[in-house]
């Protein structure tokens, strides 16, 4: 993983998603909307027959997901089709884009509809971590954290971090499985690729970041590149 610089919100953003967020939230808690919106009134939620009163007893498959649609199209363009915890190129038509909350819909009913904790994620990484809380954020954290051995392509924690920060990269490491053998295998593909010609360091910086921010502080760069 590598820092990411979080984009700025979208000028829409806060019509499209945030206000009809917070109205429906209301409804779901038998409140009135603070947002007109078009069609009827949702219904309050209902959990083990009892009505729910509380925002932070919404279920969170319950939220409507007005982060979807033409939302991730959005995170798409703004962070460059980059995953935040894989940092490599999520495909058009092969690879499967998802918005993932950094802090849980089943844990902050304030920041479901928040820009602000959303981060593109492959499918793969968003399922990893799921409503997981021990994942480092990579708005958070800083190059150099995170380093690939070049030999196995295995993803390390830095061995100048003090242990409780090193802790944490490495639980970040095992949450997301980052040295699954289908991570190590694409990591090295792209290097093999990189030293082989057949890519340029342009391409393998904008399809690989981490790649290729670690083959320049390894010093394994080409001749013509370093």
């Amino acid at each position: 993983m590598i820092h990411v610089d979080p984009a700025p919100e979208p000028a829409l953003f806060n019509q499209k998603v945030r206000q009809p967020g917070l109205a429906a939230i209301a409804e779901l808690v038998g409140e009135l909307p603070s947002h007109r919106r078009p069609g009827p009134r949702r219904y309050q939620a209902v959990v083990d027959g009892m009505p729910v009163t509380r925002r932070e007893d919404i279920p969170p498959d319950l939220f409507p997901k007005f982060w979807q649609k033409e939302w991730l199209e959005e995170l798409l363009t703004a962070y460059h089709r980059i995953c935040a915890y894989i940092c490599v190129y999520i495909e058009p038509i092969t690879g499967a884009a998802t918005i993932d909350h950094m802090i849980p819909k089943s844990t902050a009913w304030n920041c479901v509809y928040e820009w602000t904790n959303y981060r593109l994620a492959c499918s793969i990484m968003n399922s990893r971590k799921r409503d997981m809380q021990d994942v480092l954020d990579p708005f958070d954290i800083e190059d150099g954290w995170f380093q690939i051995e070049l030999t196995q392509f295995h993803v390390v924690a830095n061995p100048d971090l003090d242990p409780e920060l090193a802790g944490q990269v490495n639980t970040t490491i095992s949450r997301l499985a980052l040295n699954s053998r289908q991570c190590r295998e694409l990591r090295m593909q792209y290097a093999d690729d990189y030293w082989a010609g057949q890519i340029t360091y342009a391409y393998l910086l904008r399809r690989a970041p981490f790649i290729a921010k670690e083959l320049r502080r390894q010093n394994r760069l080409r001749f013509a590149d370093a």
